[in-house]
């Protein structure tokens, strides 16, 4: 009779998660950052983008995370989703009558506050990637512009922080893609 313990071990078969999260992230990043370029209107796209993609997509993203054990990309992609569904219902609660609209310095310390916590998140991705550097530390910027533009009411540093933030979600969009090619070829096609 055998006395030693008999462990089970399973491999872990699921999908990785972070390309759903990064190209819901990057897309609705771009688009909105587009509109604050001025190229076009704030309208039912980028509500819907923000809704369902940039927000649900990433939550969605956010829980496969945690099932694979992974903290980081469990709080970033969880947490970058619920912003995008709170800035749509920022921006639809004062049209249904629900609520008033959040003034500039409001909504300026609400970018700053994803600002600190962008920049702390910043500082775990020193342990991860370049890629992700660079779109951590290029949203940091980004909330930081956003907010300032808010706070002084400086259309020159909205149109920086669009700028910015154009290159943010294209680099969360190259990140994401990088690691679906990546994984499909076995092999460094992009590097991350």
């Amino acid at each position: 009779m055998d006395n030693k313990t008999n462990i089970i071990t399973y491999e872990d078969k699921t999908a990785n998660p972070a390309p759903l999260g990064l190209m819901g992230f990057g897309m609705t990043t771009v688009l909105l950052n587009i509109h604050n370029l001025g190229v076009f209107e704030l309208g039912s796209m980028i509500l819907a983008m923000g809704i369902a993609y940039g927000g649900l997509a990433q939550v969605i993203a956010g829980i496969m995370e945690w099932k694979k054990g992974n903290t980081f990309g469990t709080t970033a992609f969880t947490s970058y989703g619920f912003f995008w569904l709170s800035l749509v219902i920022l921006l639809l609660l004062p049209k249904t009558g629900l609520g008033i609209a959040p003034g500039a310095v409001a909504m300026g310390w609400y970018l700053v506050m994803w600002g600190l916590f962008t920049a702390v998140l910043f500082i775990g991705t020193l342990k991860l990637n370049r890629s992700l550097q660079v779109v951590f530390l290029s949203l940091t910027i980004l909330f930081f512009l956003l907010a300032a533009a808010d706070f002084s009411g400086n259309t020159a540093v909205k149109l920086v922080a669009a700028i910015i933030g154009v290159f943010c979600g294209f680099s969360a969009i190259y990140t994401g893609l990088a690691q679906v090619l990546n994984e499909v070829y076995n092999r460094t096609v992009l590097p991350i």
